[in-house]
């Protein structure tokens, strides 16, 4: 009986799932089965259209960093071919955490990306700081 029971709810969520109006088993696992062919011609255009979107824009993933030190202080010159919503955010974070002033700074984010700062003196050893802001645009922080 609660086997009976059982198959009766499951063919129930089955017809809610598919969204299917048959009342008979057969015609719900037709349903079911139509249902599964349009998920996975869906899930194959998703993953040719990702492949497409990927191989564009395999070669510009990371974007070009120029740092100089100056005098007293520094410059860091960053640009990507893809503007990336959250690379600004990522990189001022950053620069706050390594506890670098920012001192003047051009940023353009509309089709590209590209910052330009001037920082004031290094708190710690430059070479670990410049390490860090390298470290920054390598491990993936401000990816979509």
């Amino acid at each position: 009986m609660a086997s009976r029971l059982n198959k009766k709810a499951a063919f129930q969520q089955l017809r809610s799932v598919t969204n299917s109006m048959a009342m008979n088993k057969a015609s719900i696992i037709v349903d079911a089965t139509r249902y599964i062919e349009e998920l996975k011609q869906k899930v194959e255009g998703l993953n040719t259209e990702l492949g497409a979107s990927e191989s564009s824009t395999s070669q510009n993933e990371l974007p070009m960093v120029k740092v100089e030190t100056l005098e007293r202080g520094f410059f860091i010159n960053v640009f990507s071919e893809r503007n990336c919503p959250s690379m600004l955010v990522a990189i001022l974070e950053t620069f706050e955490e390594l506890g670098l002033d920012v001192l003047d700074a051009r940023v353009s984010c509309e089709d590209t990306f590209q910052l330009e700062a001037v920082g004031g003196e290094v708190p710690s050893s430059p070479t670990k700081t410049w390490l860090w802001i390298g470290g920054i645009f390598s491990c993936g922080r401000f990816r979509r």
